[in-house]
């Protein structure tokens, strides 16, 4: 097989003008190309009025050996690569037969879910602790939250199988480094589980929460079916961790042996996946209490920007706006602000709304959401500003060195500032985009109706007296809002509606792992994901569940692995 990259065609080509493409690319007869699949299909719409699609075709050719030497010197015509998945290894029929612990995974996100897949793939037969509830009650539980104002904290769009990625876009797409193709394997796993072959081809991947449900509980399903053993509603508040003997005058080596759930029952386990998320805030404070080695790091906060999705399509694709193969159109700006900050657009939603996605009592955060359909009146986007470790200190939160848990301190009190600023109900503060730029109270809205629920308060988000955010953030967005202006035609628009506060765009620190993937001061303990500082997103998180799971299988497996 041979992929053709960067084959161009106009957006409403016809069908047969691929293959034509193909045969007239590589100047052979229609009789020497055996088949072709798309690999990927993505578009371009620098030029608004001529919008093209590229294509990467895999081509079965006769003769391909002379076809590939023809364009030895043609970047775009290339072997295809192999993207099957290989395992590190596997269990021997009798591995278990031996009294050894099962290996643990903390979390069923992403991460985890794929951290659990290939343990189980592998045979290992992995054991799931998951804080929360199976995906169909955490929905209802989550839609409590939106509709009637009612938090549970230990099931919302955080905490529960799936996690936070359920409640989200559902992109699939991410700007990773993947030599392996990870993605590759992560995508034909959804697939395997229900997702659309689509994904499999288009550049942007997304599947929306309604589909996610289904395909969580499918692979929930596959781990159970090769041996894994998945457990809701079992927080872990507690790890075991055995000092080992000093050698050398080093410090001595420190080993996890085992696991306290908040029943009080204990795991014995050698090997655990930390796949955590960004907001489990307690298991943060308890490792860091065990000695388990984690340092602060960057993060950004910000608000959610909404916009009628018909603006942002016109802007973006012009008189194509509207395409089935375009569908809702996306859109990502960065500004550099004059005091130094980097102000971004981030989890862009196209047709979706925005959500509420606090998981703790009394404070309020933001998240945008859409459905496969992507068929919500507006369009939305966190616009938020990259903040440092340093900052923790001008806001007067902190003295001294600066602590791993100082960013979830910082995050705790914007997030209580908002809920104060909503009037209570997990309410959010709102303000036309207008008003926010001319330093001015909103008080009616526009043309823009904001989807969060509960419900909106309108306010000035930058109060002198309750700011909603730093002052250093809100001057930053200031500034980048009528900037983006020239990159979206209509994103200044007075009425578009700003609400706060977007707070968890990543995790506050990062659990350190060495090169091992192992924790840095305990060995067995693989920081994973989201909550490690590993991953950002559904995609990046899968795949750094699946290394993760490689590391520790071959580990467990040692010289039985082959």
């Amino acid at each position: 097989m041979l992929r053709i990259t960067e084959l161009r065609l106009p957006l409403d080509h016809a069908e047969p003008a691929l293959r034509a493409a193909v045969l007239s690319r590589l100047g052979i007869p229609d009789t020497a190309l055996k088949r072709f699949t798309v690999f990927r299909r993505a578009w371009d719409a620098r030029k608004k009025t001529a919008i093209v699609l590229s294509y990467s075709i895999d081509c079965e050719v006769e003769g391909e050996a002379d076809v590939l030497a023809r364009f030895a010197g043609d970047t775009h015509v290339r072997p295809t690569p192999d993207t099957r998945y290989m395992f590190v290894g596997h269990a021997p029929a009798d591995f278990h037969a031996a009294a050894r612990p099962r290996p643990v995974v903390i979390g069923f996100g992403p991460c985890g879910i794929f951290a659990a897949l290939i343990l189980a793939q592998m045979g290992l037969r992995p054991i799931v602790l998951e804080r929360g509830k199976p995906v169909r009650e955490r929905t209802k539980d989550t839609w409590g939250l939106w509709r009637q104002g009612v938090l549970n904290p230990e099931s919302n769009v955080q905490f529960g199988e799936g996690g936070a990625g359920t409640f989200s876009d559902g992109k699939l797409w991410s700007q990773i480094s993947d030599p392996r193709h990870l993605t590759r394997k992560v995508l034909t796993e959804f697939v395997r589980a229900g997702a659309p072959e689509e994904i499999l081809f288009v550049a942007k991947p997304h599947i929306g929460t309604f589909r996610l449900v289904g395909m969580v509980e499918k692979l929930r399903a596959d781990i159970e079916a090769l041996g894994g053993e998945v457990r809701f509603q079992q927080q872990v508040t507690d790890v075991l961790i055995e000092d080992g003997p000093s050698q050398g005058g080093a410090p001595a080596t420190r080993h996890i042996r085992g696991l306290t759930l908040a029943s009080g029952e204990q795991i014995d386990a050698d090997h655990v996946v930390l796949a955590l998320g960004h907001s489990a805030r307690d298991t943060f404070a308890m490792l860091q209490r065990r000695g388990v080695f984690m340092e602060p790091k960057p993060f950004s906060v910000g608000f959610r920007v909404e916009h009628p999705q018909g603006l942002i399509d016109r802007a973006r694709f012009g008189p194509s706006a509207g395409h089935p193969i375009l569908g809702a159109a996306d859109y990502k700006l960065v500004h550099h602000a004059k005091n130094g900050r980097g102000v971004y657009s981030f989890c862009m939603c196209p047709g979706g709304t925005v959500v509420a996605a606090t998981s703790e009592e009394e404070r309020v955060v933001t998240n945008g959401m859409s459905q496969y359909s992507r068929n919500e009146r507006n369009a939305n986007a966190g616009i938020v500003v990259g903040i440092n470790p340093a900052d923790y200190r001008q806001d007067g939160l902190h003295e001294g060195p600066v602590n791993p848990l100082d960013g979830v301190a910082f995050q705790r009190r914007w997030e209580s500032r908002a809920y104060e600023l909503g009037g209570g109900g997990y309410r959010a503060p709102g303000q036309l985009l207008g008003d926010f730029v001319k330093r001015q109270k909103s008080a009616v809205l526009g043309s823009v109706e904001p989807s969060y629920k509960p419900g909106v308060l309108l306010t000035d988000l930058a109060d002198p007296k309750r700011s909603s955010l730093p002052g250093y953030v809100l001057d930053a967005i200031r500034e980048a809002l009528p900037a983006f202006e020239r990159q979206i035609k209509g994103f200044s628009m007075p009425d578009a509606v700003l609400t706060g506060v977007e707070t968890r765009t990543s995790s506050p620190l990062r659990i350190t792992r060495g090169r091992d993937l192992q924790s840095l001061n305990v060995q067995g303990l693989y920081p994973a994901g989201e909550g490690a500082g590993y991953a950002g997103g559904i995609m990046s998180a899968g795949v750094d569940g699946i290394g993760v799971a490689e590391a520790l299988g071959a580990r467990m497996l040692g010289p039985a692995r082959a």
